[in-house]
């Protein structure tokens, strides 16, 4: 199979009867969201006052999330589960924060909070336990980062078809917020205080452990997300972003951090974490990762000829500083170009260019990030988070599949 990469002139050439040709394979709506081809022929009229105030998407935009990992959201009793990022669709590194995923906690209910209600309190082994409203915090000095949040839930399956169920539970945005290390400042650590307990305003009481060494690291206590404040979905009026560690960390509705002198066992944690507490801090970090997000599994390739390979790297390790593509299943790897300056502890989007001859091919992605690691396949992985490689089939009539099936 062929991979060299074809000149400008040809891809021009190439591109118009390329274009609307390929497809998704037969997904439904979800979450009562309409395809446009069901709606009105009516256009939309975008001059309305509400539509002036805050927009709307074009009608033929359709891109939408779904509920991952078996479970119906919202279910029998109302509540709602792991709801999954198309990745599939998304263009660049960024997640929009109406498609950015969305993890509960034993299926929690999402709380109405009134922001001029809402407290932050700091309490436990410091000096001056405080006490923030949501104004007094914004009078801190900010930071604004972009970083990926994932779920553990994520990874590779034979049984997970196409990529919202098997990487779905991962996306980056653009937070804004004051570091958790300038509030602990203020509050003044003590010398015993090693760890963090960190509580969200939810009906399961979540909560998580993290160590202190992160805590005065790059935690951001977050009130914005892509330029606007947080959505309920994701921790209105306050969450903790903590980058690179796995998404339970990341507590939503965020009430109270109390600074404690050892690892507790949490609701969040219990299930995700071993016991040990040096060992637990060694587990929440995510990747080395990356996988193809076009093509993938359920999607088609209409014929022989060019496309663009496009997929997202990441890595809890800080800054992705290489991706190499395979067609061939592994047998050669080359080196895919960036889509941007890649971030610490944040999606960068990747592309290579392919010519398919045609014959069936084994698309797969491995990452590799500043600290040396790589990313591992499957028979290499020695446990942990699952960042193995993921492996997409080509079939010769076109169709993607999930090459580990």
């Amino acid at each position: 199979m062929a991979s060299k990469q074809p000149d400008r002139r040809a891809f021009l050439k190439r591109g118009a009867a390329l274009a609307g040709g390929l497809s998704l394979g037969g997904v439904e709506p979800a979450l009562g969201q309409t395809p446009a081809s069901d709606q009105s022929d009516e256009a939309d009229d975008y001059s309305t006052p509400e539509l002036i105030a805050y927009g709307k998407r074009s009608r033929h935009v359709t891109s939408v999330r779904e509920p991952v990992n078996g479970r119906p959201s919202p279910d029998e009793f109302g509540l709602v589960f792991h709801i999954g990022t198309p990745l599939e669709e998304q263009v660049g590194a960024i997640t929009p924060s109406s498609l950015f995923y969305s993890g509960t906690t034993r299926g929690s209910i999402v709380p109405e909070i009134d922001p001029a209600e809402h407290r932050l309190m700091i309490h436990g082994l410091v000096d001056r336990e405080l006490i923030f409203t949501m104004d007094e915090l914004k009078r801190f000095p900010s930071v604004t980062r972009l970083h990926f949040i994932e779920c553990a839930g994520n990874g590779s399956s034979p049984r997970r078809g196409r990529l919202i169920e098997s990487h779905g539970m991962t996306s980056c945005a653009e937070w804004t917020g004051v570091l958790l290390s300038t509030l602990l400042e203020e509050a003044g650590v003590q010398a015993d205080g090693t760890w963090i307990v960190a509580e969200g305003v939810e009906n399961v009481r979540g909560a998580s452990s993290l160590p202190m060494a992160k805590a005065m690291d790059d935690i951001i206590v977050a009130y914005a997300m892509n330029g606007e404040p947080l959505r309920p979905q994701q921790g209105f009026p306050l969450r903790i972003v903590v980058p690179g560690f796995e998404g339970i960390l990341h507590v939503k509705w965020l009430s109270r951090i109390k600074v404690v002198d050892r690892f507790y066992m949490t609701y969040n944690d219990y299930g995700h974490l071993r016991q040990d507490p040096d060992q637990a801090a060694l587990s929440y970090q995510v990747g080395p990762k990356s996988v193809i997000t076009w093509p993938s599994g359920g999607l088609d390739l209409p014929g022989a000829g060019f496309y663009e390979v496009r997929g997202l790297a990441w890595s809890g390790g800080g800054v992705v500083s290489r991706v190499e593509v395979s067609t061939d299943g592994g047998e050669n790897w080359m080196d895919a170009d960036f889509r941007g300056t890649p971030q610490r502890m944040a999606h960068t989007a990747f592309s290579f260019n392919w010519t398919w001859d045609g014959s069936e091919a084994m698309l797969m992605s491995r990452c590799t990030d500043e600290l040396g690691q790589v990313q591992p396949t499957r028979a290499q992985r020695k446990g942990g988070l699952d960042n193995s490689i993921q492996p997409w089939r080509v079939q010769s009539n076109g169709s993607v599949t999930n090459g580990l099936a």
